[in-house]
């Protein structure tokens, strides 16, 4: 009923797990710990072997021996298909002899693919040749291999939910930072190029951010650049349109610059000017009435 895969990018070592199925929230599938490793638990999933392997590894067990503890436990394991990768890149794996057709999985270097309740057996290999072929981050990989599956024939019952989560391949002191992905569609015609969207929308928020940081550093060129980037992947988006807009006004008196990029939001919704307002009042983010009043000339 679902395809995944498991993996470690051999040039950051993130680790991560993506998953699509037609089943409602069907990422509680993906379980991945900075530092520690990742799983994939579907095929009438036990969801205790996402959290409990992790544990098992945490404590200093390959993935073959958290995988092989956690199997041996389960009485329902003919029905199971589990995916274990640690954060050295160890993969194992464990379809069971009953889970529905068409199930398999193909382990590579740092990765693994798993489907069972397929259309096809070719889900599996096809999953392996996008992840190898494509560049670009894990996330990038992961959307391909997703993607391969569903042109395949994916799950035989269609498609409803997908998730694509990605960590640190090390822990930090912040390990509420070590998140870098973790997107999901519970339930959507096209989980799929929904979530190509909401990456490609939270690539967006991370170029803003950036440039904020770099506006803040006093580099103007370096911010551009990067509200250029964020821009490029979601053109007229209101909110990076306002606040890009603000940071321009506050931090670097560039008001006429501002004003056209501040446009996308005010026609988006009226509630925007109202906001600008409201912020110079509380003198928030630099704002002041003055400054803002001066933004909203063309609209006074």
């Amino acid at each position: 009923m679902t395809y995944s895969i498991v993996a470690r990018d051999p040039d950051r070592g993130d680790l991560g797990v993506a998953v699509q199925s037609h089943w409602f929230g069907a990422g509680i599938v993906c379980w991945a710990e900075a530092g520690v490793g990742a799983v994939a638990t579907q095929a009438s999933a036990l969801i205790d072997h996402g959290p409990l392997a992790l544990d098992l590894m945490r404590s200093g067990k390959s993935a073959s021996e958290a995988l092989a503890e956690r199997v041996a436990m389960d009485e329902e394991r003919a029905h199971r298909q589990v995916a274990v990768l640690n954060a050295d890149g160890g993969v194992a794996v464990h379809t069971g002899e009953s889970c529905i057709p068409e199930a398999g999985h193909r382990i590579g270097d740092g990765f693994s693919c798993q489907a069972n309740m397929m259309r096809r057996d070719t889900v599996w290999d096809a999953m392996t040749v996008a992840f190898e072929t494509i560049s670009g981050d894990l996330a990038d990989r992961f959307l391909a291999a997703l993607e391969a599956a569903e042109a395949e024939g994916g799950d035989i019952r269609g498609k409803q939910a997908a998730r694509i989560l990605v960590v640190r391949g090390k822990r930090t002191e912040k390990p509420w930072e070590d998140v870098l992905v973790d997107l999901r569609v519970d339930d959507h015609p096209e989980p799929l190029p929904e979530l190509a969207r909401l990456l490609r929308l939270k690539r967006a928020y991370d170029h803003e951010e950036r440039a904020s940081e770099l506006s803040e550093a006093g580099d103007v060129e370096a911010a551009a650049k990067e509200s250029e980037a964020a821009f490029a992947l979601v053109p007229g988006n209101p909110e990076l349109s306002f606040w890009t807009a603000a940071r321009m006004a506050t931090q670097h008196d560039m008001i006429e610059q501002a004003r056209p990029i501040l446009r996308h939001a005010l026609d988006d919704d009226p509630g925007w000017q109202e906001l600008l307002r409201r912020l110079g009042q509380r003198r928030l983010g630099g704002l002041t009435p003055e400054v803002a009043e001066r933004l909203l000339e063309d609209d006074n």
